[in-house]
């Protein structure tokens, strides 16, 4: 997508009312350029009778120039955030293993990068527009004053644009280059926030990793965008050049060949002397558009392509959700089964390059079982709890509530029905989403203090609005806040990937004692991703996978599922 299709979604209304208010101004600029031509070469009675002219047409240029530029400046920033918003309804419409793929570096970089490079592009066009009307309308007035010289004026300003050109596409190549290597300097940022630790206590591993890994991307990075500005710079130069040609040309190599009146030649002169700004500023700008594509292209690649959807599409209004109770929820309704059958998955090992595929599997659970799920690293359980909670979706088989059997299209209604703490969780510090009709604000904060204090993080956090005093804890502590998200979210089942690894005793035994089984009392579904093999006795099942695929149910042998 280039930037001008972009900006016709965006709103072209505006688009085309700031293109045209552009034109306007610089051709009165032009105009005002003419009559100053003509005020150099005529009588003071014939400069009298423009005086009328010079005054429109020198409120009307910087009149329109002004609309041009308000205009522009209001697409440009619905633009930008309605580009913003889309990617993010992008993003979390996209599946789990697209956003892994990716990478968190790469999203903010495009939403940050690229999306500030649009921006950029989009609020010098008025500029671009008035400065390319001025153009026109000087070469307007030098057709006037002579055919053949604007015919040679016009083939310079080819060979100039042709030139230009070629060096704008060396140019693209190496910051196209040098974009994509920014994804991969961003993830050596990413890498020493999240790898601190340990690269503070090794370091001969920090050492390694700042001049084999960083500083090789990072000089890579500042060589290729190097490139690429050098060539805008040539550009900018070499564009400059040939307009100074013009003008010596027609200074100095114009009287040899025609003759030319002393008048006509100061006018040319006055002409050109203005053209040079203006010419110079579109050749300047020509290598923002640019940039700006490229940056284009890396959303294009990163498949949550700007050009959205009818009911998403860029030009529709920012809306927000109204203020009222939340509907129904199909999670709100009774079910006796949750079928998996014959289902696999290939996935990509964190140890490994290479692919495994997890399954078959077949296994049905039903409302208030504690089941545990157990096997070594590489077996598979957390992409099973993915599965099973709807985040991955399977390559083979299928999923089914009672008799409605998942698909594409009910996923995300399906995922309503789990409340999930993983290992790589995330906790929010507000309490979003977990309004209902039976459960007014101060009954959740008190509901939330309640549990904060069963948690015993009564003395380091506070509830107030549904705003967390803070999440600056240890990762234990941190777990238990999660926890306290998902207890309040309510959900028919519930997934716990080793959440009691980072607790101490007490707070296990606060877990498996107390916490699972109120949850069974109260009807709900819990899977449990272990290895505290003293507590296996409070399950109802015990699930071990090995080489990914269910070996054995402690308390139920598979039923096979036709």
């Amino acid at each position: 997508m280039t930037l001008l299709s972009f900006l016709l979604q965006a709103s072209w209304p505006l688009l085309t009312l700031s293109i045209v208010a552009g034109l306007v101004s610089g051709g009165c600029s032009a105009g005002l350029l003419a009559l100053i031509g003509r005020a150099i070469a005529a009588d003071p009675e014939s400069v009298a009778i423009g005086v009328p002219y010079f005054v429109v047409l020198g409120i009307l240029a910087p009149v329109s120039a002004i609309v041009s530029q308000l205009a522009l400046i209001r697409l440009s920033q619905t633009a930008v955030l309605n580009l913003r918003l889309h990617l993010a309804r992008q993003i979390l419409r996209s599946d789990l293993q697209r956003i892994e793929t990716l990478g968190a570096p790469r999203l903010l970089a495009t939403l940050t990068d690229d999306v500030q490079m649009i921006a950029i592009a989009i609020s010098t066009l008025p500029l671009i527009c008035i400065d390319l009307a001025v153009v026109v309308g000087c070469f307007g007035y030098i057709a006037v004053l002579s055919w053949q010289v604007l015919l040679m004026v016009v083939a310079l300003m080819v060979v100039a644009m042709g030139s230009c050109i070629v060096l704008i596409r060396k140019g693209k190549y190496w910051l196209t280059r040098s974009r994509n290597e920014q994804d991969r300097l961003y993830e050596h940022f990413r890498t020493i926030a999240a790898g601190f630790k340990e690269l503070k206590l090794h370091r001969h591993r920090r050492h390694a990793f700042f001049d084999q890994e960083l500083l090789g991307s990072a000089d890579r990075f500042r060589r290729q965008n190097e490139r690429g500005l050098m060539y805008v710079t040539v550009t900018s130069s070499w564009g400059k050049f040939i307009f100074v040609l013009a003008m010596g040309f027609i200074l100095f190599s114009l009287p040899k060949i025609m003759t030319v009146p002393p008048t006509t030649l100061s006018s040319y002169i006055v002409i050109f002397t203005y053209l040079m700004l203006p010419l110079e500023k579109l050749v300047a700008k020509l290598p923002i558009f640019s940039q700006a594509n490229v940056a284009l292209e890396k959303i294009d690649q990163l498949g949550l392509s700007v050009s959205a959807e009818r009911s998403t599409a860029i030009n529709t209004k920012l809306q927000r959700s109204p203020a009222q109770s939340p509907t129904p929820q199909p999670h709100d309704r009774p079910w006796h089964s949750l079928e998996l059958r014959q289902i696999s998955h290939t996935y990509h090992s964190d140890s490994d390059d290479r692919p495994f595929t997890l399954g078959p599997i077949d296994l049905r659970l039903t409302p208030g079982e504690i089941v545990f799920i157990v096997g070594g690293n590489g077996s598979g359980k957390s992409t099973l709890a993915k599965l099973i909670t709807g985040l991955y979706t399977p390559d083979q088989g299928e999923i089914a509530i009672d008799r409605w059997v998942i698909t594409d299209a009910d996923r995300d209604n399906y995922r309503q029905y789990f409340a999930a703490i993983f290992a790589d969780f995330y906790l929010f510090e507000r309490l979003l989403g977990l309004d209902r009709p039976d459960r007014t604000p101060s009954d959740l904060d008190r509901l939330a203090q309640e549990y904060i204090t069963t948690l015993q993080l009564d003395r380091k956090v506070q509830i107030h609005a549904g705003q967390l005093s803070t999440t600056a804890l240890s990762q234990g502590q941190r777990k238990r806040l999660a926890l306290l998200t998902a207890l309040l979210e309510d959900r028919p089942i519930y997934v716990f990937d080793e959440w009691a690894a980072d607790q101490d005793p007490q707070f296990k035994d606060l877990f498996y004692r107390e916490v699972l089984p109120e949850l069974k009392r109260r009807g709900k579904t819990t899977i449990a991703i272990t290895h505290d093999d003293r507590y296996f006795d409070l399950a109802d099942r015990v699930i071990t996978l090995e080489d990914r695929q269910i070996k054995t149910d402690r308390s139920t042998q598979l039923t096979q599922f036709t």
